[in-house]
């Protein structure tokens, strides 16, 4: 019992070194590339390269783990993130750090990928809720941490791009003392765009315009606090506070969405971050006290938006695809993600750095709109038909692993087997809401 625990606290701690890289190395690059002089579009194209690399990682990763096995594939995406991140010291150019970026994406997605699938294979049943809820909290400590400690630093040298390396090497460790056997196959799934539309258009519609919003300002917000003139210690707040903040509104969030019509719940909190979109458009960021208020309300609602999203898709999701559709979305999710930080980064080139919150607020435009005219078109999910509400990471920091990580053992009883899972399959009902 005591072997089991000592495992799992290790590979929950190699998870937190692998987040704790990703923040400092996720804000590091854009406060060192506005330094450097880099235009917001070649910065955005950062978020983007990012975005591609991790939707290939999450799809790529499971038949690479099947070839060379689990232990071997961490190492080498551990080891080729820490290049990588070293490699955008040595040459510090955006043509270098894009592919590179995108190559960082890849490794995080991959790591992240096998970390979760020996967590799941060392969970038992009556204790997956409570891990899970651990591993959240984890994570979010972890990505929080690793975005502070930039302020005790000079972001203009080396150190922490040199730190960010170190330790993506340290999450080597979980798996060098590992004595388990071989965990089972990882989760994979098929980006089924025809599959996930058919089982919810809102759904589908609204992850997208979420994965454009949350892209652009996890992106891009450093770039704009640099810009109006926020200090580093500022700025590190300004993407940390969000983080946070949303975590926090996923319980009554989730609470609504369980009692009410979750399309509403929806619409209200994306009327929310609508409402912060606007303020910062107005407000001409006039003092950081104000920056960070609004950041807290930003980050409350754009953070809170994909838990709501993913419970709606499943409460149509026929028994047997859970795992499936939730993955599916997250692969939506990228999608957005390559698409609004290339956006926002050429806004904020050519309309100054307020333009973030124009196409942010654009895409939450789109959602509420969709989202009205679906209502319209289809009534709600009966109470007792819902599944339960289940807060979960921000979707950047998610896999398809971490879908059935979180999933009880029921969805996984009924889900497809997983190492014979059919990753085309659609569910076989009609288009729903």
């Amino acid at each position: 019992m005591v072997k089991s625990l000592l495992s799992l606290a290790a590979l929950l701690l190699g998870s937190a070194f692998l987040l704790f890289a990703g923040g400092v190395n996720s804000l590091i690059l854009p406060i060192r590339g506005e330094a450097e002089g880099f235009t917001a579009t070649s910065l955005g194209l950062l978020g983007t390269g990012w975005a591609i690399g991790y939707v290939t990682g999450c799809l790529r990763t499971p038949s690479l783990v099947a070839r060379v096995g689990h232990i071997r594939a961490f190492g080498a995406m551990c080891a080729i993130a820490a290049i990588a991140v070293l490699l955008s010291l040595v040459a510090i150019t955006p043509w270098v750090w894009i592919p590179v970026r995108a190559l960082s994406g890849f490794c995080f997605a991959g790591a992240a990928m096998i970390v979760e699938s020996w967590l799941n294979e060392r969970t038992e049943a009556s204790s997956r809720g409570r891990v899970f809820g651990i591993y959240t909290m984890v994570n979010l400590a972890a990505t929080t941490a690793g975005q502070m400690v930039l302020t005790l630093g000079d972001a203009n040298g080396f150190f922490f791009f040199v730190l960010a390396a170190m330790v993506y090497c340290l999450a080597l460790l979980p798996t060098a003392i590992s004595a388990t056997t071989t965990p089972r196959p990882l989760t994979q799934v098929s980006l089924n765009l025809k599959s996930l539309w058919k089982n919810s258009p809102i759904a589908f519609f609204a992850v997208l315009m979420v994965g454009v919003s949350n892209a652009s300002f996890g992106t891009l917000a450093a770039v704009y606090g640099a810009r109006i003139g926020l200090s580093l210690g500022d700025i590190a707040l300004f993407a940390s506070i969000p983080i946070l903040a949303g975590a926090a509104l996923q319980i009554p969030v989730g609470i609504a969405s369980d009692r009410l019509d979750r399309r509403k719940v929806l619409i209200g909190i994306t009327g929310f971050a609508l409402l912060a979109d606007v303020l910062f458009l107005v407000s001409g960021a006039s003092h950081p006290g104000v920056v960070l208020g609004l950041s807290a309300l930003f980050g409350a609602t754009v953070f809170s938006m994909y838990p709501v999203i993913v419970a709606h898709a499943n409460d149509h999701a026929e028994p047997g695809t859970y795992i499936q559709v939730s993955g599916g979305l997250l692969l939506v999710f990228g999608l957005g993600s390559i698409v609004g930080p290339t956006v926002a980064g050429f806004s904020m080139a050519n309309f100054g750095p307020a333009s973030l919150f124009a196409v942010t607020g654009i895409a939450h435009i789109f959602l509420i709109v969709f989202a009205v005219i679906r209502i319209r078109k289809a009534p709600p999910v009966k109470t007792e038909n819902k599944v339960s509400f289940q807060a979960k990471p921000m979707a950047r920091m998610s896999t398809p692993e971490t879908a059935a990580l979180g999933a009880d053992q029921d969805e996984l009883d009924a889900d497809q087997p997983i190492e014979a899972a059919d990753t085309s399959a659609a569910p076989k009902s009609e288009s729903k809401e």
